[in-house]
């Protein structure tokens, strides 16, 4: 660690302004002692941010330990090595390091690397490349990584929360549009019927009264399920295992579903039906993408301080159902959870719109990841005991 000092032994305010801009002024060197430069480096390693030092040529020359971390590799074994090799998800910044150099100032840009901090899944970075010379005359660089996974986590969140309360009243609206004209429509068949002479011209009107009586059942599906919620003490692995049951019946023997469960889960205060729906509607929708032959994985965790929405919550429960199919199309992957979206010719694309709905009657939130082969969806859930019921509810809340 050094200090830049002028020929007076006293740092200068423009060098002082050089310095905190990553550049270093001309003057003489001083040596702080062994003690600063350990105090420099607990500082260092004590920050979240990631921190990478790298020469000019490329070379690593030092790593803190969030770096460390993000990365998977050591500060002893990166040193020296090319790290642009080394990590070669890093190469889209070899552009902006030159131009960090060339011009002398700082620059920033965001960038996704498969991180061994998440088991190989993406990490979202935001990256600020600083230029910085040594007190040698060496052109270094300073990367400052910074986890931008749970801003943009929370982002998502917040677009899917507006977007399934747009839907929500778009759909409401829609729906008493139809439901008015659609009773109307049956009651002039039911009266026509009486008036015809032959069986054969009623077989008509008993096509009209059923088609109605279907749109009729798909508009109160839109409007989604009313009154209150009856929540009760569950255990959320019973509702899962018998979700699975279920699912495993309808899809014959070949169907296989895995269980991960965490142990640690508490029991919590659910509309038992209710969530068993939701879940249901999501466990079905992994069966049609992977067929009868295919594979799911019910999967729960215990997460602490986490946000749901726009509130942080002590303890949240995380349910995953996995499925190796094809994945959600692109077309559609913003659009999911709108009613009447579906990636099935036949599909209603009603299922994940409604589990959403369920599950947000809760206060949790459905959101999901999706590649070829492996398509998770998430459910969160505020864990609330039945310490935390008050007593004049009786278990009833407003749906």
């Amino acid at each position: 660690v050094y200090r830049w000092v002028d020929d007076n032994g006293t740092e200068s305010a423009e060098q002082r302004s050089k310095s905190t801009a990553g550049r270093w002024g001309s003057g003489q060197r001083t040596v702080d002692s062994p003690q600063t430069e350990m105090c420099a480096v607990e500082i260092l390693n004590g920050l979240t941010t990631g921190v990478i030092v790298v020469a000019a040529d490329g070379t690593m020359q030092r790593l803190n330990a969030s770096a460390e971390v993000m990365l998977g590799i050591s500060a002893a074994r990166g040193q020296g090595q090319s790290f642009y090799t080394l990590f070669p998800d890093f190469t889209g910044l070899v552009e902006l390091s030159q131009r960090a150099l060339s011009e002398r100032q700082s620059f920033g840009q965001e960038l996704s690397i498969a991180s061994p901090l998440r088991n190989g899944k993406v990490l979202d970075l935001a990256v600020r490349v600083t230029p910085l010379m040594d007190p040698d005359g060496r052109e270094l660089l300073v990367f400052e990584l910074i986890d931008a996974t749970q801003r943009h986590q929370i982002n998502r969140e917040n677009a899917l929360m507006t977007q399934h309360g747009a839907s929500r009243r778009m759909i409401t609206q829609l729906a008493h549009e139809i439901r008015n004209p659609l009773g109307g429509l049956r009651g002039a068949a039911q009266l026509l019927e009486r008036q015809l002479p032959g069986e054969e011209l009623r077989e008509f009107t008993r096509i009209i009264i059923g088609e109605a009586d279907r749109l009729a059942t798909l508009m109160d599906s839109l409007l989604g399920p009313v009154g209150q919620l009856r929540k009760e003490i569950v255990n959320l692995h019973e509702l899962l295992e018998h979700v699975a049951a279920l699912v495993e019946t309808e899809a014959g023997k070949g169907f296989v579903v895995q269980r991960d469960y965490d142990p640690s889960l508490p029991t919590m205060r659910l509309d038992r039906n209710r969530l068993i729906q939701a879940l249901l509607n999501l466990a079905r929708n992994a069966l049609q993408a992977t067929g009868v032959d295919g594979a799911v994985v019910f999967r729960t965790r215990a997460l602490t301080n986490t946000v749901v929405g726009h509130e942080r919550h002590r303890l949240v429960a995380s349910i995953e159902i996995e499925d190796d199919g094809p994945g959600v199309p692109d077309d559609i992957a913003d659009k999911i959870f709108y009613p009447l979206v579906s990636g099935r010719d036949k599909g209603t694309g009603l299922g994940l719109s409604l589990a959403q709905d369920l599950v947000s009657r809760h206060h949790g939130l459905v959101e999901y990841q999706s590649e070829p082969g492996q398509t998770v969806f998430v459910v969160r859930l505020p864990i609330v005991t039945g310490l935390d019921l008050p007593a004049a509810t009786n278990g009833v809340e407003g749906g």
